[in-house]
């Protein structure tokens, strides 16, 4: 049966492309990326069905490429750091690309011999890996696959054109796309703002009700507690705006990082255990198979050869190294460029082996898009900076030597993150390929395929949104800057590490409530009840109440849906076709927003749609048409779901 085809390989790049650049956008405005598996397999199936030769095996190859935008595309969450501080103005496309190609593909190399440990010889219910294998099953099936797979299409093209249509008239003015008061709160201030963002309801169902309750929990704690205690007491005649816009930014953030920090601990804790005990199962199983003959080896279980793996990663070494010289260049670094990098290589080896087994387990337990990879970024920059701080010291130098080892630590992450993207994504798809009798080393080679793709096309994207609208907290940054929230806390912590300035004292405050959490989220799993994810509470600390007010709400939306749909006679049909709209509301908005940067980099200005003035009724507005869109859409939605399939 066709599987890795030249036909497949086009399709599936052309996918990537679409979809990174989605993903790009969609990750610097609320840092979140959405997973791209599911809806890769739709539209493959769909082109692939005008073809009489298109097999289930070349529609997974396809998603297989294709999956690494949802997951490379995180990058983002590091690398614009380096404009954020400062020493890149713009993204250098080769040494942007080289950088994400080089980490992704020791991603790949990182997860190939977990495959055994963490797919086959595990139980854990990789949740977007299995429904991407039924996507493709029943796709590839009778006359009920074709209509199920029209539906899913429908209902992807229907919130992806509704999504982008509000996003259109917003920018026009006629509608808002956000809101928001601030007032005094106790001794203090506070703000409650919200984003009118499609996206946003799309992200909430696909996150669940758990990860929606606990972002909202940290919401309160941030803008109830922390925000109205750090502004407290208020200086007379004060902008309120400015004043809980700064201690927001300036101290509540770092009070969220703390959070992550302690979650993300915790849960390398958890998990350290099952996968020392899923690779030696592996190893031993390897020992077996190789006292045999390799030809009688199931077709599924064919791997790329671990030597192949192992020469890969040592080889892979030498270009980052290069790399790591040339960025060097210009700092502190360079005076004695040799041990420096070699302890730089050294942690890049070992910290990917253990991130990659992380991020592998965490995707297989709740799933690529719900896995938490940014609380793994927090720590391999923590990382990086403190091994820089051993060596050079902190907040006693040069100021531009400094800057210079914040960008060092900084692209070393980025190197590290992007073994962590991939290795997020690969042992998912490859417990699709299991499911559907696929073959794992052309699966393999495919998402080297894809991370190749993904990394041609990021900077250049990178570059539009730089030049249209900025990153907030780079100097000089518009009013209209891209949040970045990741990359800005990430190259936060460099610097203040690195600086000497960081308020540990804030990082603790945040470190406590993420043991607190922690601990209510075990007693709850105890008890059976409601699970309460500390990385999700300490995002909702961490993230502005306009990014994250909605995902609460798409999450109640997403579990009312859900449980209508258990009561259908096709239950997992219609629950499936929720999370294609979900995925709409996501890709027609992110999409809009990259061609809305083409727009603005090319007039020149920040509002090129606007129709009108801002005005007092476009609040009210905004509210009705966009929960009126929103009901309709999952009105039409359960009809098409509970409609008998002919």
């Amino acid at each position: 049966m066709a599987e890795l085809t030249l036909r497949g390989v086009i399709l599936g790049a052309l996918i990537t492309l679409v979809f990174t650049a989605a993903n790009v956008y969609l990750g610097l405005k609320i840092g979140l990326t959405f997973a791209t598996s599911i809806p890769a397999a739709v539209i493959s199936m769909a082109v692939l069905r005008l073809f009489a030769t298109g097999t289930i095996l070349e529609n997974n190859i396809v998603q297989t490429i294709a999956s690494a935008a949802g997951t490379l595309s995180a990058i983002i969450f590091v690398l614009p750091g380096l404009v954020i501080i400062g020493w890149w103005h713009g993204f250098p496309y080769w040494l942007s690309a080289c950088t994400i190609a080089l980490g992704g593909i020791l991603g790949v190399m990182y997860s190939v011999p977990l495959r055994r440990a963490l797919v086959t010889g595990s139980d854990l219910p990789y949740p977007e890996g299995v429904a991407a294998a039924e996507v493709l099953k029943v796709g590839a099936g009778s006359r009920e696959g074709l209509e199920e797979n029209k539906r899913g299409l429908a209902a992807i093209v229907a919130s992806a054109v509704a999504a982008a249509s509000f996003s259109i008239i917003a920018k026009t003015k006629i509608l808002a796309e956000e809101a928001a008061t601030f007032f005094k709160f106790g001794a203090g201030a506070t703000s409650v703002s919200t984003s009118f963002s499609m996206a946003l309801i799309g992200v909430g169902h696909l996150v669940g009700l758990s990860v929606g309750a606990a972002m909202f929990i940290g919401l309160l704690i941030s803008w109830v507690g922390l925000v109205p205690y750090l502004t407290a007491p208020l200086p007379a005649g004060a902008e309120l705006s400015d004043i809980v816009g700064t201690a927001f930014r300036m101290k509540a953030r770092f009070i969220g990082a703390g959070t992550i920090g302690v979650a993300a601990i915790w849960t390398l804790l958890k998990i350290l255990g099952p996968i020392v005990s899923g690779i030696r199962g592996a190893l031993v199983a390897n020992a077996a198979r190789k006292s045999g003959n390799a030809a009688d080896l199931d077709i599924t279980e064919r791997d790329l050869p671990i030597g192949i793996v192992g020469g890969t990663i040592l080889a892979t070494l030498i270009p980052i190294g290069v790399l790591l010289w040339i960025f060097a260049q210009g700092g502190p670094i360079a005076a004695n460029p040799v041990p420096i990098i070699g302890l730089t290589l050294a942690y890049v080896l070992v910290a990917g082996i253990v991130i990659a087994s992380v991020c592998g387990y965490m995707a297989g337990l709740i799933g690529a898009s719900n896995s938490p990879i940014s609380g793994v970024g927090i720590l391999a920059v923590l990382g990086a900076s403190l091994l820089l701080a051993a060596i050079y010291g902190s907040g006693h130098g040069d100021p531009s030597q400094t800057q210079a080892l914040i960008a060092y630590a900084l692209f070393t992450t980025a190197i590290v993150f992007g073994i962590a993207t991939i290795s997020n994504d690969n042992l998912q798809d490859l417990k699709t390929g299991q499911l559907v009798g696929a073959t794992p080393w052309k699966q393999q080679v495919a998402l080297v395929l894809g991370v190749l793709f993904g990394a041609l096309v990021i900077p250049p994207v990178l570059d539009l949104l730089n030049s249209a609208f900025g990153f907030a907290g780079t100097p000089g940054a518009k009013d209209s800057a891209l949040p970045a929230p990741q990359a800005a806390l990430i190259s936060a912590l460099a610097k203040g590490v690195l600086g000497g300035d960081l308020d540990w004292g804030l990082i603790g405050i945040g470190a406590g409530i993420g043991v607190v959490v922690i601990a209510i989220d075990e007693l709850l799993g105890k008890s059976g009840k409601l699970r309460l994810p500390p990385l999700a509470v300490g995002m909702g600390i961490y993230l502005p109440m306009a990014l994250t007010l909605l995902i609460p709400v798409g999450a109640v939306v997403g579990h009312l849906y859900n449980r209508w749909a258990l009561r259908q006679s096709n239950p997992e049909f219609a629950e499936r076709m929720g999370v294609l709209m979900a995925t709409g509301f996501i890709v027609g908005e992110s999409l809009f927003g990259v061609a809305f940067a083409g727009i603005v980099a090319g007039t020149d200005s920040d509002a090129p749609l606007a129709l009108v003035g801002e005005s007092h009724w476009a609040v009210p507005l905004s509210v009705l048409v966009f929960a009126g869109v929103i009901a309709g859409l999952y009105a039409k939605l359960k009809n098409w779901a509970s409609s008998p399939l002919s």
